[in-house]
Parts: C-alpha cells; structure tokens; sequence
C-alpha cells in the first residue's frame, strides 16, 4: 500500500532523508521511511563522524537542486542543517521540512565541541512550511529550546512527552505517528497559500 494515495502529483514530492551526525542506522526511523516511501532519497555526506557545515551544506543544496520541490525530512543536526541551507539558499527548491529532535548545537560536552561549526543555529522564520516535533527529555536539547527553535522558525510545534532522542535508542523504530506527521505536513503544503 501506498504512502501517500492521492493522485495528485503535487501530494507525491521528493523526500530528502537529512540524518544528523553518524548517520541513521538500519533501523532507525529514518531508514525505515527511506525504504518504504517511494522517490525517497538519503542525502549522503562525506564524512558522518566529523562534520563541516560548507561540505554538508553543499551536499544538501546538490540533493535539492536534483529533487526540486522536495520535503525535508531531518533528525538532530539534519535540522540546523536544514536551516542553514535556508539561509545560504533561501529555500529554493524546498516544499517543506519536517525537523525532528533539532539537536542544539550550542550546548557543552563533547558532543557540542563536534558540532561548533554549526552553532550558532539560524533563529530567522523559515521560508517555507515547517513542522518540529521535539521530547520533554531528549539528552540533546531542552524542550523550551526546542520550543524555542519552532517560534523563530515559524513552525508548527509538536511535544512528543518523553520520548528521548526520537531514535532507535528510545524505541522509535518505524515510527508511525512520525508517518501521519509527514503526511500532515505534505497535505499542507500542497495547498495553495502554503505553496506561494
């Protein structure tokens, strides 16, 4: 069965799949979505354990020049990707994002050290349609920062309650709230204010 069953070619974008640092396993949700949707599509990097924003920048900005009018789907860093890339492009080519448990780039700890490069995290409104679903105790950025992150971006916000990192380690395999979430999202940008 089909994802998505409309046969509306403007409900069936281009799904980028936006991991974050080390990738996303084959079992994370992520990957599930990649195998399972039609026409999705990883955008790949070239060194998952030490990440350069202009290099990854560049990989995504290629991936959405490729899939004009696609949908974001990002986890953890992948999100303050996804809005940097807003900022060089001003989100050409992108329908609409789905940032999920935006890793707060300016914590401490070693994990922040990894992720200098990317802080600060763009605070402006997102030129296009964007929904955050973050968790009440995910290790990698507070709930009133994530909350936080969604108003500037102009997102719509989703609490989880306490689901952790919205990872394979907090029992997120398929994830298939995550599922309807896209699908919400996709739907709303298909209309047309969203799409102007």
């Amino acid at each position: 069965m089909s994802f998505i069953s409309s046969p509306d070619p403007a409900a069936d974008p281009p799904i980028l799949i936006v991991p974050g640092l080390y990738n996303s396993g084959p079992d994370h949700w992520q990957s599930h979505w990649e195998r399972a949707l039609p026409g999705a599509e990883r955008v790949d990097q070239v060194d998952w354990e030490r990440p350069a924003l202009g290099d990854w920048t560049i990989s995504l900005a290629e991936a959405v020049r490729s899939r004009p009018g696609a949908i974001l789907v990002a986890h953890s860093l992948g999100c303050a990707l996804v809005c940097h890339l807003a900022q060089v492009t001003g989100g050409r080519g992108v329908r609409g994002a789905l940032l999920v448990a935006p890793a707060d780039v300016n914590r401490e700890g070693p994990a922040g050290r990894l992720l200098i490069g990317f802080s600060p995290i763009p605070r402006p409104r997102l030129p296009f349609p964007s929904l955050v679903v973050a968790s009440r105790d995910d290790p990698y950025v507070a709930i009133d920062r994530a909350e936080a992150f969604a108003r500037g971006w102009g997102s719509r916000f989703v609490d989880l309650g306490r689901a952790g990192h919205i990872n394979v380690d907090s029992g997120h395999g398929a994830w298939p709230r995550g599922r309807l979430l896209l699908n919400e999202l996709i739907r709303a940008t298909a209309t047309p204010t969203a799409r102007a």
